[in-house]
């Protein structure tokens, strides 16, 4: 998977720095686009599981009796009234809780093992107790000294995984439980991203952590718990030591910049909708100085703070109002404004590594200029829509009439019909109204399917045909449809931003089947993933045949280029038989140039089979693009290093 796409963008940018006549170039189709990915949030029956300690994703603790002679019910719902430390763990257990009969104790689960590896699982722990386990896995050993391991194994305990602290000692109590993934044990401190899930993301140049950040009701306990005035200050943001990320704040901002500094990705950041000016402002900070310069970093202000799904469209709306008297949305413009103008303030002179974006409805227009044009002129960078297709009113009504008779076929119809007569005219809509009135681009926060009933989270008279699309190949005829629709959107020399929402999670009819795949370890000649199939091949794209303003054409032929060995740790050994050598340029992925040979070194030769060598072993990690040159001719090809 590292070595599968060469993302079109970078080649584009590597092909004008290696080029230097190129004054100005039009992107031909295959480059049109640069497609990124969102990144799932932490839920314990998810499939998408970047970290290789499980209990990063683990659920919450909910709470039992002890000492019940009759035994205890799944849950007492009492987890709100135990003494806890600042990472979450309880300072002691059992506990007394006043007017509960019994002392109480702390459970978690893991009620989705689909995505889990088979193997041995390392379970490490600090302090003294007594764990206790259920579920899905035999051979289970306590070695003692906060040690224990079991094999996964659902086919004996059942698709889930339960562990309950029984025990645990006053002024040493249990913490830091680590669930570690077959073979991490050794290495999970310094690497606590999977490998597996590495694989996928690796494909991308960007990520969006809109759901990583659990952007959507941020910080609620429960659905009425957005009504407050009240903003979180910065200590309040999620901790890294924090016992799970399947929480209300989500996964800490510390990993988020870890992940995109150690794999060269460009990401995408959502400020909470309830953080106070201080949050914001340290925030900034936090990935200014952090974060490596070579990476860009997308800034939005919450996430569809028009959807009332959601509290912060509540929140927004309400407390929007009480502050300018001004009607929705009108009102909810402050604190997108605000949110930029800390961001901007913070990075300064370095504003050129953040993008400012105002999210938008797509399928409300009127709402999205009233939204845009009432922020301050150049206080921000673009306008971000969604490329959703989906089956559009008509289409569920016209599904829900043929029930369970419903097909693929008739899925894929009415998608298609949406796209025409809903989602381009839409699109066009807001470009036009919008970003090339402002003149800024427009970017993609999500997209790809929508592919739901309605109401959405209701089981559909036709949800065997919404299942089965998701494997049929009219949705990877669609994908491709749609992204040549797309394509006729970009313009310029900068290819068209998307972020398509997401990369893994399962299918379902009810909630939707949003992900690309439906496990990190899909086997798709077996269970066909016809987005990811179509989204993979635009990442692959060579991005062939760009002309220049003086109409001159290069050549690219790639055919005679070896680069060896790939992946390369040391050296990397590049073997052409290009004609009249000018030069050997190596890019990281950003199009940054880190190693540039001229023609003086060759002497005019090609250079198979003599090959020229490129020193690497100071460069980090990651894909890299070798670009060799002639006067009229180049060749590229992708190197990774380990």
């Amino acid at each position: 998977m590292r070595h599968l796409a060469l993302l079109t963008f970078l080649v584009v940018s590597i092909l004008v720095n290696s080029l230097n006549s190129y004054a100005q170039s039009t992107l031909p189709d295959s480059c049109k686009l640069a497609i990124g990915t969102n990144l799932a949030g932490m839920f314990d029956w998810g499939t998408e599981l970047p970290f290789v300690d499980r209990m990063r994703n683990a659920r919450e603790w909910y709470t039992k009796d002890f000492d019940n002679p009759n035994g205890s019910p799944w849950s007492t719902d009492l987890q709100d009234s135990l003494a806890l430390r600042p990472d979450g763990y309880p300072v002691s257990l059992p506990q007394i809780v006043n007017g509960h009969p019994y002392r109480q104790v702390v459970a978690t689960i893991w009620a989705e093992l689909d995505g889990w590896e088979e193997g041995t699982y390392t379970v490490l722990y600090d302090g003294e107790g007594e764990l206790a386990w259920w579920g899905g896995f035999t051979n289970f050993i306590d070695h003692g000294n906060g040690r224990m391991t079991f094999d996964l194994d659902t086919a004996a305990g059942g698709n889930a995984l339960e562990m309950r602290i029984n025990r645990s000692e006053v002024g040493n109590p249990i913490r830091n439980i680590r669930v570690l993934m077959p073979g991490t044990e050794s290495t999970y401190m310094d690497q606590p991203f999977s490998e597996v899930w590495l694989d996928r993301v690796r494909m991308f140049r960007s990520v969006r952590f809109m759901d990583w950040g659990q952007t959507n009701n941020w910080g609620q306990k429960d659905w009425t718990s957005w009504d407050s005035p009240a903003l979180y200050a910065w200590n309040e943001r999620q901790q890294p030591d924090y016992y799970t990320y399947a929480h209300n704040k989500g996964i800490p901002y510390e990993l988020m910049i870890d992940l995109m500094n150690q794999e060269g990705l460009d990401g995408w950041v959502c400020v909470p909708y309830r953080a106070s000016p201080e949050y914001i402002r340290e925030m900034a900070q936090l990935f200014h100085d952090n974060l490596d310069r070579e990476r860009t970093l997308t800034v939005e202000y919450s996430n569809e703070n028009w959807n009332w799904l959601f509290g912060q469209a509540h929140w927004c709306s309400k407390y929007g109002e009480l502050e300018t008297g001004l009607p929705w949305p009108e009102n909810t413009v402050g604190f997108v404004q605000r949110t930029m103008d800390i961001w901007t303030d913070v990075y300064g002179a370095d504003t050129a590594r953040i993008k400012r974006v105002v999210g938008v409805q797509t399928g409300w227009p009127d709402v999205a200029q009233r939204t845009v044009f009432n922020m301050r002129p150049g206080s921000f960078d673009a306008v971000a829509p969604t490329f959703y297709f989906g089956i559009g009113e008509d289409g569920d009504a016209a599904l829900d009439a043929l029930g369970s008779a419903a097909t693929a076929a008739d899925i894929a119809y009415w998608a298609r019909r949406n796209i025409t007569e809903e989602a381009t005219p839409y699109l066009r809509e807001i470009k036009e109204t919008i970003a090339d009135s402002l003149n800024i681009p427009m970017l993609f926060y999500e997209g790809g399917q929508h592919l739901t009933g309605q109401p959405f989270g209701q089981v559909q008279s036709y949800n065997q045909a919404l299942l089965d699309i998701q494997r049929d190949t009219a949705l990877y005829n669609i994908y491709n449809e749609w992204f040549d629709t797309l394509r006729t959107l970009q313009v310029g020399n900068e290819p068209l931003q998307l972020q398509h929402f997401s990369l893994v999670t399962g299918r379902s009819g009810q909630f939707g089947s949003w992900g690309m795949l439906e496990t990190m370890h899909q086997d798709t000649s077996l269970i066909p993933a016809p987005k990811f199939k179509a989204v993979a091949e635009v990442l692959a794209s060579d991005c062939e045949g760009i002309v220049s303003s003086n109409e001159t054409v290069y050549a690219t032929s790639n055919e005679s280029l070896i680069l060896y060995p790939n992946p390369a740790s040391d050296e990397i050994f590049v073997y052409s038989e290009i004609d009249i050598l000018t030069s050997v340029k190596l890019y990281d992925i950003t199009g940054k140039l880190v190693r540039d040979l001229k023609r003086d070194l060759f002497e005019g030769f090609p250079l198979s089979p003599k090959p020229v060598s490129l020193h690497v072993s100071d460069l980090k990690r990651g894909m890299y693009f070798v670009v060799v040159c002639s006067d009229l001719e180049i060749q590229s090809g992708k190197v990774f290093l380990d």
